[in-house]
Formats: structure tokens, C-alpha cells, sequence
């Protein structure tokens, strides 16, 4: 985005400043990852509980605890695994999302992306009013880590992939995984991955907001080298 949006810059800034925060914390904290581990997949999805089906996921985890009562939003990125990947943001795990799209990005091509151990989706609304909600708008220009990666239009209903995944995620407030596939789903696109993480909203003004992962405060204190786990950062902006 060569002109970009103040709100934005300013989101843009608070990365920096979490960024350099963290790697403070980091000095005094050992994580899971040793430093010669795979790839950026991998260190997020060691991030969280890691079951082989989200049924099993909601029966250990349960409901999520109403002790978090930090305004926390929760974002999953699900998609099978040869296919493309959807972001679905929920203020309540147990509500409908209330933003839905499918990014113009395969699973393997955000794997990679992931290896950086930082990445940052910006998605850019196509309309210069401000006569809906951010969140509301319904044509967007997706960009990852910097490089434009197409278009994508907002769900106003979910499909029954997206649905399956609500409903079978619906008691998981974090997690990483494989769900069983619909029963009518050939399985020439693999399995249906997840991730769902918790994430702090910062709103920037009415045009911008940004969405920060929030890292399981849960160091291993076994790994002789650990690593830092990977950063990501979700911005919405609307160009004025």
C-alpha cells in the first residue's frame, strides 16, 4: 500500500512498539520451539493444544472460561489443505462471526509466510465512504506482509464448510488442529485445518483497526534453545 492510511501507520507503530516490548520479555522467558525446528506453521500450531479432531478439543477444553473478561476477540484461519484459507472474527465463540471472508491465499502459500515467524494480513476496503461500520464493508484488497495477494468479498452467510467449522469449534477459545471433514467432502483438498488464537483489538479511528495475537503465557522451561514464537497482526483500514 504505497499511500497509507494514518489510523493505520499508527496500528502500523503499535506493532513496533509490541515488537520491541516482546523481545524484552523473551530475554527472560524460554519458549517451546527449539531453534533449528521447521516451519512457521508448525511453531504456531505448537502454540496451543494440539488434538487430532475438534470434537475431542471441545470435550477437554469445554466452554470458554467467563474469567476472560479482557474484551479479547478471537480470530480463526481454517481452510483444507490444498485449498484457501477463511478468517472468521468472533467477539463470542458461541455467536456467529461477525466478519467472514476467504482470503485469495492457498494453505500452503500462508505455511510459508509463516516461516518468516512474523506475519501481518492487512485487508484494505475498496469503498472510500464512511456510510457502514468498518467491519460492515464487503469488497477488500488483501495483502500479506507487504505484497498484494488479490481481492476477496466478505460472507454475509456462511457456506457449510464455514458452518461445520463454527459449530465443531464452538466450545475452543484457542486451539490447532484437524477437524473430520464433511461427510460430502471428497478428499481431494486434504484435511480441514485450523488455527484459532485470541487476539487484543486496537482501533486506530473509524477507518482503521488492528487485531494482535496474543502468545500463551505458558513458557517450557526445559528447552535449553528456544525461539521466540511467531508474531501475527490482522489490520482492516479504510482509505479515505
Amino acid at each position: 500500500m504505497e499511500n497509507v492510511n494514518p489510523g493505520l501507520a499508527s496500528l502500523l507503530r503499535e506493532t513496533e512498539n509490541n515488537k520491541s516490548s516482546s523481545r524484552k520479555k523473551r530475554n527472560n522467558s524460554r519458549w517451546l520451539f527449539p531453534s533449528g525446528g521447521g516451519g512457521g506453521l508448525l511453531k504456531m500450531l505448537k502454540l496451543f493444544p494440539m488434538l487430532s479432531s475438534g470434537c475431542k478439543m471441545v470435550a477437554l477444553l469445554g466452554r470458554p472460561r467467563k474469567m476472560l473478561k479482557d474484551g479479547a476477540t478471537t480470530g480463526t484461519i481454517f481452510g483444507y489443505r490444498k485449498g484457501r484459507v477463511s478468517l472468521a472474527i468472533q467477539e463470542d465463540t458461541r455467536e456467529m462471526p461477525v466478519f467472514l471472508i476467504e482470503l485469495p491465499m492457498l494453505a500452503s502459500a500462508l505455511n510459508k509466510e509463516m516461516a518468516s515467524d512474523i506475519v501481518r494480513i492487512a485487508l484494505e476496503s475498496e469503498s472510500r465512504t464512511n456510510k457502514k461500520k468498518l467491519l460492515e464493508e464487503f469488497v477488500w484488497a488483501v495483502y500479506c506482509n507487504g505484497r498484494k495477494v488479490g481481492y476477496s468479498i466478505r460472507r454475509k452467510q456462511m457456506s457449510d464448510d464455514d458452518l461445520h467449522v463454527i459449530q465443531h469449534l464452538r466450545g475452543v477459545s484457542m486451539g490447532a488442529g484437524v477437524l473430520p471433514s464433511p461427510s460430502d467432502h471428497k478428499d481431494s483438498d486434504g484435511d480441514m485445518t485450523y488455527i484459532r488464537a485470541r487476539f487484543h483489538r486496537v482501533v486506530g479511528s473509524k477507518d482503521s483497526q488492528a487485531l494482535y495475537m496474543i502468545n500463551p503465557d505458558n513458557p517450557i522451561h526445559n528447552n535449553p534453545t528456544p525461539t521466540p514464537p511467531p508474531e501475527f497482526s490482522i489490520f482492516f483500514v479504510r482509505p479515505h
